[in-house]
């Protein structure tokens, strides 16, 4: 099996597993338990703090709470922000955010609150000055992601930090999920205030993430119970896989290996398009993750050409996992004006540390006939 979907999820390092296995078998105890069993487990967690914290370049690791994933810090970050800011009712986001963002939003603007959607041009990049003129004294958060999930294309985000905060006293949230492990994150010299990511994007087991909370944020609590994670997530931690989280963290800290992730995307995005007529690249080629290429094949289906390439063991994605059933074009491509005949088909591939030369070869000989075959059925 040939894996070009990184973006969707990735598999677990080996040495993540290995980590794991213990807080699985002998050392079980409740970190939260005050005899010396327990020790064990909470100073494992402590650790995976800091290695997150070192990931995230945070100032100290206090500010990282574990959560289950991106969803749920996304969600937290976003409904915390407001509870904790009750006088204001205006929500700034971008109309490409991940649906953790982008359908909470759509759900508050049910219930009274106000959002602005911040344009993106047809290259998936933002304009700035937009996020200047609708700031707002009633705005509570802005949220915008650093990486699109599908496009690859990143966001300024400390720019528009610096922006946010010279023109308002709202919360600046970055939805991180799927850049960590790929750009460099350093976040003690931003001001940006929360900063979402998940584990089973960077090789760290499904279940686990956290949000980065900078000092002095206020933030209502995610969950009422027990005192853990400093009173801001109560419930028994997962110490396995808090513990998996952060030998990822130290694991994919590494950017080296990136630069031979990013060589095979551009062999494999030329290849593509210089052969095959009709493809086109979606998104901004110069500001983007090194692994990440949306490619159209004009008047195609993308889940006919998924399928083809799904017989032959090689798994890419139509866009985001978390809407790929819904048979409808990308609201990224729609936001970014792809036309229809090109947005449906479009293709994902995200690549990741563990793909190799032979893998890009392998497709590369295979896509162009499966291109062929499908426009001959088309005509």
């Amino acid at each position: 099996m040939i894996y070009f979907d990184n973006n969707a999820t990735t598999k677990i390092a080996p040495e993540v597993y290995e980590s794991m296995k213990p807080f699985l078998t002998d050392n079980y105890g409740n970190p939260s338990s005050a005899y010396s069993f327990s020790r064990n487990s909470k100073e494992a967690i402590e650790k995976a703090r800091k290695k997150v914290a070192n990931l995230l370049g945070a100032a100290d690791k206090s500010g990282i709470v574990f959560t289950s994933g991106g969803t749920e810090s996304d969600n937290w970050a976003i409904f915390g922000s407001l509870e904790a800011s009750r006088a204001k009712n205006h929500i700034i986001t971008t109309r490409v955010e991940h649906e953790a963002v982008r359908k909470v939003c759509e759900k508050l603007s049910l219930n009274g609150f106000e959002i602005t959607y911040l344009e993106v041009n047809k290259d998936g990049t933002l304009d700035l000055d937009e996020v200047r003129n609708f700031i707002r004294d009633d705005t509570a958060i802005v949220s915008i992601m650093l990486a699109n999930n599908e496009t690859g294309v990143l966001f300024p985000v400390e720019e528009i930090a610096e922006i946010v905060k010279e023109n308002s006293n709202a919360i600046f949230h970055v939805d991180g999920v799927n850049a960590v492990g790929k750009v460099p994150v350093e976040l003690k010299n931003t001001q940006i205030d929360l900063f979402s990511i998940s584990g089973h994007k960077f090789h760290a087991p499904k279940g686990i993430g956290a949000l980065y909370v900078r000092e002095g944020v206020e933030i209502a609590s995610n969950s009422i119970g027990g005192g853990q994670e400093s009173n801001r997530r109560a419930g028994t931690e997962a110490t396995h896989q808090i513990v998996g989280l952060g030998k990822a963290a130290e694991i994919v800290s590494d950017l080296a290996p990136m630069e031979n992730v990013r060589s095979l995307r551009d062999k494999l995005e030329s290849e593509i398009l210089a052969t095959i007529p009709g493809s086109s690249l979606n998104g901004n080629k110069d500001f983007r993750l090194p692994n990440t290429s949306n490619i159209s094949f004009e008047e195609l289906n993308g889940e006919a050409i998924l399928a083809r390439l799904n017989d032959l063991d090689i798994c890419v994605s139509t866009g985001s996992a978390c809407n790929e059933e819904t048979h409808t074009a990308s609201p990224v491509l729609q936001a970014m004006n792809v036309p229809y005949s090109k947005a449906m088909g479009s293709i994902r591939f995200s690549l990741g540390r563990y793909n190799t030369d032979e893998e890009i070869d392998y497709l590369l000989h295979h896509l162009p006939r499966i291109v062929r075959e499908l426009e001959e059925i088309a005509t």
